[in-house]
């Protein structure tokens, strides 16, 4: 679209959307759900609560399935010229928002005060995966980082302490050795850890990786991945070893979205997926649990992940100026406190975490620090330019090497020629 004169009319333009027309702002809205629990219902609810609030704005929030779905759906609309106003899509999807020219920088429409005081408030880890080239594409919102789950009935069992879980590399696997249990026809009742390897395998693969001393898969510019360095290399091996020779983990393939219940089920005794899932599996677990960051190697480290909230290009101004009013509402302290709360996604902002009802939480909850706490560790997840195709490329070479059709070398080898060949024209 042809940008109006963003900071001179920016003024003007709150003003006149502040004095409310005869005819109330239409907003459209696109969310996706990637977690157990409420999610939807909490989204619906917080948007109900602000268009009370400002009665001068319609929003339609449409839940749009997975994340996946969710980008193609707003990709085919805006494409079609029927974009939405907002949309919560994954952080590393800004390479492909950048290329596709249908989305807006926030800065162009802010002040300086709210540069400075509102995108400067949110935790760098998420920034990383929301910013590029000194332009902010993405507001963290349904943002995450993975951790670990652990039952601590399993680990009594085991003769382990129900409060220690794995610190390390080594530590997970001589404890998955005493959790993991047998029956008398040694058929597996009870896997020590599982790590699945569909759905986001590159984000918990970033997690190893991180911990074994590399800064993440990729560049800040995203015209550059890393796939075949030796950190890479062995974090790949251990994966892979876990099930081949440690015999910890089930074999092949392990599913994303049946991993919660997998978990309370009691199939695995600790099992990796993100924070998102917190408020689900404490509903539901039939027994305590706790929860921890990811098992070190050289290091502690972990991807930052999730959704963060797009701003479409193609409105008009007291449209874009309404989307990002709500947008600044709904990461306000209270209603990311209460969003925090109802998903188990980390509080963006440090201000949330000061609010009586996160401070209250915590307190019931210990399990919501570890995600905020692993944010001074945490890598940016794997983001490049056409990112869909490179995150397969690598999702596929890990899949290879899980189920033994490649070594983790040749597999990180295939991977990194591949996604070169397709990022060669980005860094001419």
């Amino acid at each position: 679209m042809t940008r109006f004169l963003k900071s001179s009319i920016l003024g003007a333009a709150t003003l006149a959307l502040s004095m409310s027309s005869a005819l109330a702002v239409d907003l459209e809205f696109y969310f996706p759900v990637a977690v157990g629990g409420e999610a939807a219902a909490t989204i619906q609810a917080l948007t109900d609560a602000y268009v009370a609030e400002n009665p001068d704005v319609n929003i339609n929030a449409i839940y749009t399935g997975s994340y996946a779905d969710t980008t193609t759906r707003a990709i085919t609309a805006a494409r079609g010229g029927n974009a939405p106003h907002l949309a919560i899509l994954l952080s590393v999807d800004m390479f492909t928002m950048i290329d596709e020219d249908i989305v807006e920088a926030w800065d162009d429409y802010l002040s300086e005060d709210e540069i400075e005081n509102w995108i400067g408030g949110f935790y760098p880890a998420f920034m990383k995966n929301s910013q590029t080239e000194g332009k902010t594409w993405g507001i963290p919102f349904q943002r995450s980082t993975p951790v670990i789950y652990w039952n601590k009935e399993a680990f009594e069992a085991a003769g382990l302490d129900p409060e220690t879980p794995p610190t390390t590399w080594d530590e997970m696997v001589e404890m998955g050795q005493q959790l993991t249990i047998r029956d008398d026809a040694g058929n597996v009742t009870q896997w020590g850890v599982r790590i699945p390897s569909s759905g986001f395998p590159s984000w918990l693969f970033t997690g190893l990786v991180a911990a074994n001393g590399q800064d993440g898969l990729a560049n800040d510019a995203g015209t550059e991945v890393y796939f075949d360095t030796p950190e890479v290399v062995e974090a790949l091996e251990y994966l892979v070893s876990l099930s081949t020779e440690h015999e910890i983990m089930a074999p092949g393939i392990l599913d994303w979205g049946a991993t919660p219940r997998a978990f309370m089920d009691g199939e695995s005794a600790i099992a990796w997926t993100t924070t998102g899932n917190l408020t689900n599996i404490r509903n539901n677990a039939p027994f305590e649990f706790g929860v921890g960051m990811l098992p070190a190697k050289v290091r502690p480290g972990a991807p930052s992940g999730g959704g963060n909230f797009y701003l479409f290009s193609g409105h008009s101004e007291e449209e874009v100026l309404a989307a990002i009013d709500f947008v600044k509402w709904a990461t306000a302290p209270e209603q990311a406190a209460e969003w925090s709360i109802a998903t188990g996604y980390v509080a963006p902002r440090e201000d949330t975490w000061e609010t009586d009802a996160m401070r209250e939480y915590a307190q019931e909850v210990p399990g919501a620090l570890v995600a905020r706490d692993q944010l001074e560790y945490a890598v940016a997840e794997l983001a490049t330019f056409e990112g869909p195709r490179v995150t397969q490329i690598l999702n596929d070479n890990i899949a290879a090497a899980v189920v033994g059709d490649k070594s983790p070398a040749e597999a990180l080898a295939d991977a990194q020629r591949e996604a070169d060949a397709i990022l060669a024209p980005y860094r001419q």
